[in-house]
């Protein structure tokens, strides 16, 4: 498959984006979402599978896997997941097959690769910012291409997520047409269409070089990030705008568009980055033009397989505003340091 080549990837999204709406519509509890995040990934799964080259192996590091599914008393979920897999897959009508059950679990399994530096290998995040996809707010489906290590191919599908800026305040959308599709190879710049069809428009970070004229992105959910350390980092700053929080990797794609200047993302103590949280997301932004390290300022290492090993945090913005944020962002944890250490 060439890298250039993102259509398949385009057909995988729109066949998604039935199943996430049935799901929604289905149930009013938190079920929906796990039949959607099961369904997505199958979907994405089999048409990568169907259009890879029978020379070439196949490999996806992705979130979910079936052994919830087969424990007792979930009969009733597989079989909604099956269900609705098939009826999409009919109602798209580009392959002609069917999923038994056992298919479902089997298809589901596909995404347990490890992944790892060499090879090839897809990584995806069914519906990453599942609260957000529960709230109708911002949610994304992220698919990425390792080889040898190296994201190579990200594709991000907001479906929540206007082709204009968002909102300064909370991160909702504006304008008429919502639904965005952020795509980057590597070398080849970074675009974004409407996931119902456009002509692709390049995009890339803004300029600003004036951290007070600078806005931030930080996760919609408090439990997400350490909102004390981020506060203080853009305090120190002296940005003036409040945080704009939403859900998912959107927050990737729309400071890949300059809607913002600054991402920062500080989880809490003992948690452990997935890869699939970050590969098509930074790769979108740095074919934008801009970088994407951890707190002291290394690339993001993406073939040590499923988890990311890294220095507290990651930041991204623009290369004019990333040696001052560098700076203050390791004053800031040092401070945090002090302050949580016994005299």
């Amino acid at each position: 498959m060439q890298y250039q080549d993102c259509e398949n990837v385009s057909t995988a999204t729109a066949v998604q984006k039935d199943i996430l709406h049935s799901g929604v519509q289905s149930k009013a509890d938190k079920s929906p979402v796990t039949v959607a995040d099961y369904g997505s990934q199958i979907l994405v799964s089999l048409v990568l599978k169907m259009e890879t080259p029978a020379s070439t192996s196949f490999s996806m590091v992705a979130e979910e896997d079936s052994e919830e599914l087969r424990k007792e008393g979930a009969e009733e979920i597989l079989e909604n997941i099956t269900e609705l897999v098939n009826e999409t897959i009919v109602d798209d009508g580009t392959y002609s097959m069917y999923f038994s059950k056992e298919g479902i679990l089997s298809a589901i399994d596909d995404g347990k690769s490890e992944g790892g530096p060499s090879g090839r290998h897809w990584v995806l995040d069914p519906i990453d910012g599942t609260k957000g996809f529960l709230r109708g707010d911002q949610y994304a489906i992220a698919l990425a291409l390792l080889d040898e290590g190296k994201v190579v191919l990200g594709v991000l599908a907001c479906p929540n997520l206007s082709l204009g800026s968002i909102g300064n305040l909370n991160g909702s959308s504006s304008g008429d047409q919502v639904g965005a599709l952020f795509s980057a190879t590597i070398g080849c710049g970074a675009e974004v269409e409407s996931l119902q069809g456009s002509p692709a428009q390049k995009i890339s970070v803004c300029s600003i070089d004036d951290p007070v004229n600078a806005s931030f992105f930080e996760s919609y959910e408090g439990a997400h990030s350490m909102r004390d350390l981020t506060g203080s980092i853009a305090e120190k700053l002296g940005v003036q705008a409040p945080p704009v929080r939403i859900d998912s990797q959107a927050k990737y794609g729309a400071l890949a568009r300059g809607d913002g200047a600054i991402y920062l993302r500080f989880p809490h103590k003992g948690y452990r980055e997935k890869i699939w949280d970050h590969a098509a997301g930074s790769i979108v932004v740095t074919e934008a033009g801009g970088v994407v390290t951890d707190a002291s300022g290394n690339d993001l290492d993406f073939s040590k397989g499923r988890f990311l090993d890294l220095d507290t945090g990651i930041i991204a913005t623009n290369k004019q505003l990333m040696p001052s944020l560098l700076k203050v962002v390791q004053e800031a944890i040092k401070e945090q340091n002090q302050a949580a250490s016994p005299l």
